[in-house]
């Protein structure tokens, strides 16, 4: 059957209790991209490979397009309350659309496993960061030269490893603006959010060349969190910074912890192909 063909075929004889886990599965998404300032396909990407058998390249771009209504949501929220910098947004843009094209092309050359124990040390640098520095939410970054090239590396550093390692942009980008930057946690995920926008539209782009869209799970996916996204930013906005960022830390074991659980089952798949690959130790010539 053509590519083509083939996703409209599956989209058609999907079970009802399939779009109601795609509907579900949007809610849930919506409402940590407003919480936390990411995208929401560390869930969305699983969930439909788990859930609803999709190919995981499938599953990637139908994601990336779920995000976009999500993000410009989320944005418009945010920047209600003053809580959206755009330069930052668009520097990091910048960096992130070249990066993503050079980490798609690197991940044939760079161990794949490597990278992703590399990526969970950083989470637990990162979580442990969070107890130590609390932002402050009055808290204004100065754009400059060195400031705005450094937003731009930050950009294209976090487009190298979303294309390594599928992953949004939002997980590395909100804690390192706080961080690094010393931006407010809210003004780190309104501008996350607002990035996101250019970002998923490029990747969007892309994957609909390559025929590697569900739109109509997408559709459901994006009418779904759009339901949840604001009421996730009210949440965000309502919390004390000290309490956001031990919620964004536990968001962040939670990713860890599915990474971990991805790798470990991979392994053990290889290793179930090798075995059955093997000839059997008793297959061997009669003397």
């Amino acid at each position: 059957m053509p590519a083509g063909r083939s996703e409209v075929a599956v989209s058609q004889s999907r079970s009802t209790s399939q779009w109601v886990w795609l509907v579900l599965l949007g809610l849930v998404a919506g409402f940590l991209s407003g919480m936390f300032g990411v995208g929401g396909g560390i869930l969305i990407v699983p969930a439909l490979i788990l859930l609803i058998k999709m190919d995981p390249k499938i599953a990637t771009g139908t994601s990336l397009l779920a995000i976009l209504p999500v993000a410009v949501v989320g944005v418009v929220t945010y920047s209600i309350g003053g809580h959206i910098d755009v330069w930052i947004a668009l520097l990091m843009a910048i960096g992130s659309i070249g990066g993503s094209q050079i980490g798609t092309r690197l991940l044939r050359r760079i161990s794949r496993t490597a990278l992703q124990w590399a990526f969970i040390g950083f989470i637990v640098v990162v979580i442990v960061s969070l107890f130590l520095v609390i932002s402050s939410r009055d808290a204004v970054v100065d754009i400059h030269l060195w400031s705005g090239a450094a937003l731009v590396v930050l950009g294209f550093v976090t487009g190298i490893l979303s294309g390594l390692l599928g992953i949004g942009g939002g997980v590395i980008i909100v804690p390192m603006l706080v961080l690094l930057f010393g931006a407010s946690d809210l003004v780190a995920k309104g501008s996350s959010l607002l990035m996101m926008i250019v970002t998923s539209m490029s990747g969007t782009i892309s994957n609909a060349r390559n025929r590697n869209v569900d739109f109509p799970a997408a559709i459901v996916i994006g009418i779904g969190a759009c339901l949840t996204t604001a009421f996730g930013a009210i949440v965000a906005a309502a919390i004390p910074p000290f309490e956001a960022n031990v919620a964004f830390a536990v968001f962040l074991v939670l990713i860890a912890a599915r990474m971990i659980a991805t790798m470990v089952s991979e392994r053990r798949k290889r290793g179930l192909d090798g075995d059955a690959g093997a000839a059997p130790a008793g297959d061997t010539p009669a003397r």
